[in-house]
């Protein structure tokens, strides 16, 4: 099976490099900067579960992409997904699946507006990393894994061929009957841990410790839970209970890479997480008052970002 990986940052290149490593067919999409940077110092994984070093991983730049490829892996973030859909369009055939990690589900409408709503699965991964000053990824606890399925919650030849391929490489995979479910789950979790913690600045623990802080944490997650109920998906009890229990955890040090982003000074994913969870619970009339501060604290965020740059 040929994988495309589009690019090869902290999780393509995280999840394209241990492909690699075990024997598989994979080529990274890049631009010419990453390509020369690959081609001088490898790709360089730094994980607590086994480091890996591939020198010249092979890698393709968008001009020279032809649709010859089985499986295209999509991780960007959901700020650069038109300029990602433009730059692999080449390598889509007759036979190609896209697999995407993003989180949210935004996403989903646009790639099957461009490519077909057959050509894609739905997925998600688990992984914190990053990338170091040297260009290596750091990988940043024990976690990491994908899961995907096809997004009707079928059975499928071409499922079973992709969990075979990406079995056996060093980290979890998970085929799923309810992709959009877990999706979806994921994506109430992420919103309300990024949405409190950005919005307070702080870990989970100092806000849980601030008059209110609990207050806020779980009305938050009540808004999320309550929009993706009016969705079809309303999180399952025992999920529920364990994101309660891990954003009420007191002294915990946990934050969201949003938070990290924002720190940085980085570009985030405010529309894609926050903004378009906002939107469809006006759609179902649903009470957002937290979610809408949240988002405008983000935005603000974005608007002065611009201006200093």
């Amino acid at each position: 099976m040929r994988i495309l990986v589009v690019g090869a940052g902290a999780v393509g290149g995280y999840f394209g490099g241990r492909l690699l490593a075990a024997g598989r067919d994979v080529h990274f999409l890049v631009r010419d900067q990453r390509a020369a940077l690959l081609a001088a110092n490898g790709l360089r994984i730094k994980s607590p579960v086994g480091d890996v070093t591939l020198s010249q991983p092979p890698t393709v730049l968008k001009q020279d992409l032809r649709a010859d490829y089985d499986l295209i892996v999509l991780s960007c973030k959901a700020y650069d997904l038109d300029d990602a859909i433009d730059s692999f369009a080449a390598a889509v055939g007759a036979q190609t699946v896209i697999l995407p990690l993003l989180n949210g589900m935004q996403h989903l409408d646009k790639l099957a507006q461009r490519f077909g709503g057959d050509k894609l699965l739905g997925g998600q991964c688990v992984i914190a990393s990053t990338i170091d000053a040297d260009g290596a990824i750091v990988h940043l606890n024990s976690f990491h894994g994908i899961t995907f399925g096809e997004r009707d919650g079928s059975t499928s030849a071409r499922l079973t061929a992709i969990e075979a391929e990406l079995n056996g490489a060093g980290f979890n995979v998970t085929a799923s009957t309810d992709i959009l479910q877990a999706m979806w789950e994921k994506w109430l979790m992420l919103a309300s841990l990024a949405g409190s913690t950005t919005l307070m600045r702080s870990a989970i623990g100092p806000i849980l410790a601030a008059p209110g802080g609990l207050e806020f944490i779980t009305g938050l997650m009540q808004e999320c839970s309550a929009i993706a109920a009016a969705q079809g998906h309303a999180p399952a009890g025992p999920f529920y209970e364990r994101t309660r229990k891990m954003l009420t955890e007191p002294g915990s040090t946990l934050t969201a890479s949003m938070f990290r982003d924002i720190n940085n000074g980085a570009r985030i994913e405010a529309d894609h997480i926050i903004g378009d969870l906002l939107q469809r619970g006006r759609a179902a009339q649903l009470q957002t008052d937290l979610l809408q501060l949240v988002y405008t604290h983000l935005k603000s965020y974005e608007h002065n970002r611009t201006l200093a740059h």
